[in-house]
């Protein structure tokens, strides 16, 4: 236990410490901080605290503005991070907790900090991970026979995303323009997107040192680069992506912005929630192939709020553990070709959909491509309406801990004027 008070329900406890940024109105600043309860503690206060072997003369990592030098450390700098972390924390250990200035300064009230994103994100790409998300859009678009493409159990299919349109929770976005195409028309137009999307996604951040140009991460040695996970709405333009899609993937459809949870959620804190990997028919190729488990018991959920609500009504609920590939296997493939990759670079896992309807993880399945409507409250969708707020909710649960995300949530605003 913490000598911070830790709520009841709360997804911060001494066994989560996930790592952020943020800033407050008294210090504009951006600093590093840990969440615990509801407060943060600022690393940059304590730095001279992390007085371990490894920590001792890294210290400056935790004054930086992001959390990508820290990220770049090796695994086992983390590990003395957190260690350091839950004995300074501890009801037990008089450090901290009998140094009330040093408390004073060290602790932010949640409530009163503006968070950031927690990296610089020089890379992003996005998996198509969900063997059930991928099996539905298949039916819709090609049809039962031809669901899933050839190479899809093969390997872990993605794309390059834009890292320049990643945003923290709490940012609004405005609906997209772009190229529209009705099924009958003969000739697209210029307009708004007319079916906008979420996508509930999660996504981990590349750690330890870069590698080079050329060299590959094998899957035995992939746990060393995966620092933490966060949570991820790939906001989508449904209309948009449909007639841009073929033949080279996403493109205007998603770039217009991708939300993420600022807190990332450490592997060593989600360790306790591994859960035995998917079975995989056929068997991966020897470059993916590991029999550790590496799959995660993440409970989530999607919430929408529409314009003058105060509730956030939840509109599915799936796990994590329904995805096919695993966090490993994403990264030993992405490499396996000479990429390289960098502390800070963000990797989506894909939208998360379970096998039945009501955990599928976007309003293209809920809805099934507009031919049903969603609940939401005392109101209906088919796809998100201006002015509707979504949010991302994941937690992990056993034992009597819970480890949260915090939230993950965007407001969708009104396209912008444009001429046409």
């Amino acid at each position: 236990m913490s000598f911070v008070n830790v709520p009841a329900g709360s997804d911060f406890p001494i066994e989560n410490l996930p790592y952020g940024v943020f800033s407050t109105g008294s210090n504009p600043n951006k600093r590093i901080g840990v969440a615990i309860g509801d407060q943060i503690l600022d690393l940059s206060a304590v730095k001279h605290l992390f007085n371990g072997p490894l920590l001792k003369e890294k210290q400056c990592v935790f004054e930086k503005s992001t959390l990508n030098a820290f990220m770049g450390l090796n695994r086992p700098h983390w590990t003395e991070a957190r260690q350091t972390l839950q004995k300074l924390l501890s009801k037990d250990e008089a450090t901290l907790r009998d140094d009330a200035a040093l408390r004073q300064k060290a602790f932010v009230a949640q409530a009163e900090a503006q968070m950031h994103l927690p990296a610089d994100i020089g890379d992003y790409t996005d998996f198509y991970s969900s063997i059930h998300h991928a099996t539905n859009v298949g039916i819709m678009f090609r049809g039962a026979d031809n669901a899933l493409m050839p190479n899809w159990k093969w390997l872990p299919v993605g794309y390059h995303g834009r890292a320049s349109s990643i945003v923290p929770s709490g940012t609004s976005l405005h609906r997209p323009w772009g190229q529209l195409k009705a099924d009958d028309a003969e000739a697209p137009v210029y307009g708004t997107s007319k079916l906008m999307d979420f996508e509930l996604e999660m996504a981990f951040f590349i750690g330890g040192p870069a590698t080079k140009l050329g060299e590959s991460i094998p899957i035995e040695k992939t746990q060393e680069h995966i620092f933490g996970m966060v949570l991820m709405n790939d906001w989508s333009a449904r209309d948009v992506q449909k007639w841009e899609y073929v033949p080279l993937g996403p493109f205007l459809g998603k770039s217009f912005g991708t939300t993420i949870s600022p807190w990332i959620v450490t592997m060593d804190a989600l360790a306790p929630f591994m859960v035995a990997n998917p079975k995989q028919d056929p068997a991966p190729l020897s470059y993916l192939k590991h029999d550790d488990a590496y799959s995660l018991d993440i409970n989530l959920a999607v919430t929408i709020k529409p314009e003058g609500d105060n509730v956030d009504h939840v509109v599915c609920r799936t796990n994590f553990n329904t995805l096919y590939w695993t966090l490993k296997q994403q990264l030993a493939h992405h490499t396996v070709n000479g990429c390289n990759v960098r502390p800070g670079d963000l990797m989506g896992s894909g939208t998360v959909s379970g096998p039945e309807s009501g955990s599928y993880g976007s309003m293209l399945e809920l809805s099934w491509r507009g031919k049903n409507t969603v609940a939401v409250g005392d109101k209906t969708r088919k796809f998100i309406a201006d002015n509707d707020e979504v949010n991302l909710v994941g937690f992990c649960e056993g034992n009597g801990i819970r480890i949260g995300f915090g939230e993950c949530r965007g407001k969708l605003l009104p396209a912008l004027p444009r001429e046409k």
